[in-house]
């Protein structure tokens, strides 16, 4: 584990405990799940290609619990009418995704051995993900609860723990010789099991369909820093100017307990 994954880990066990010791408070807990497609921008296809980005969708999974600390001001655990607990939740989430991913676009279709190698191989991105952010909702989180509105939009930032073992295949045999593997993925291609730390941005929306459950609608967006490998490749390429990361849309149920 690299130097920035033991501090960005120890900020996730941090926010955690810190979460904990306040939910023993008394602050409400919610728990739900989410699910959704996968776009995965990887060194599989050609940088801004339409049917690359359309082609290269997986699904993700993910269970979610919330520290609230809006809790009811009849409750003996009332903390006051602070900015902080009106605004904000502590969210942490376990994820799980998985893409399969082709090289497409115009590259790849030309009738060359070049096109071939890469229309001959295909890989997979098998992520795992546990880690924690910080929601602010800029409107009131009671008033929400309350039932009126009935939407409350959100802007959430945080860190996550990455776990991957990514595929690489080709039809055509082995891969890293340079009769099966296009030039710029020779001696680039690893698919050992290996960790990073991912920065996440989420924005989305929450909308209330009873006293104690939401409908949860995001757009998330998941940049692996530490590491090039997520997907298995990291082509000798002037355009491999970035590191994975994907985008992930999501529709989740939040339950308050």
């Amino acid at each position: 584990m690299t130097y920035l994954q033991k501090h960005i880990t120890t900020l996730i066990i941090l926010i955690g405990m810190v979460a904990t010791s306040n939910a023993q408070l008394g602050f409400s807990h919610e728990l739900g799940f989410i699910t959704g497609p996968v776009a995965f921008q990887s060194d599989y296809g050609e940088r801004y290609d339409f049917n690359t980005n359309k082609g290269n969708v997986g699904i993700g999974v993910g269970l979610i619990h919330y520290i609230n600390f809006a809790y009811r001001a009849d409750c003996d655990c009332y903390t006051g009418d602070t900015y902080w607990n009106d605004h904000f939740k502590i969210r942490s989430e376990i994820d799980y995704h998985v893409t399969t991913l082709n090289h497409l676009g115009d590259e790849a279709d030309k009738n060359s051995i070049g096109g071939l190698q890469l229309r001959s191989m295909q890989g997979k991105a098998k992520v795992f993900e546990l880690g924690a952010q910080i929601e602010w909702y800029p409107l009131s989180i009671r008033d929400f609860q309350s039932g009126t509105p009935k939407v409350a939009p959100y802007v959430g930032f945080g860190a996550h723990y990455v776990n991957y073992r990514p595929e690489a295949t080709s039809v055509l045999g082995p891969l890293d010789n340079p009769i099966t593997t296009f030039p710029t993925f020779i001696d680039r291609i690893d698919t050992s099991q290996g960790s990073a730390i991912a920065l996440v941005g989420d924005l989305g929306f929450r909308y209330k369909i009873s006293e104690l459950s939401d409908i949860l609608i995001s757009s998330k967006w998941h940049y692996y820093v530490d590491s090039n490998y997520v997907d298995g490749l990291s082509p000798n390429n002037v355009n491999n100017r970035a590191n994975d990361w994907i985008w992930w849309f999501n529709v989740g149920y939040i339950f308050y307990l």
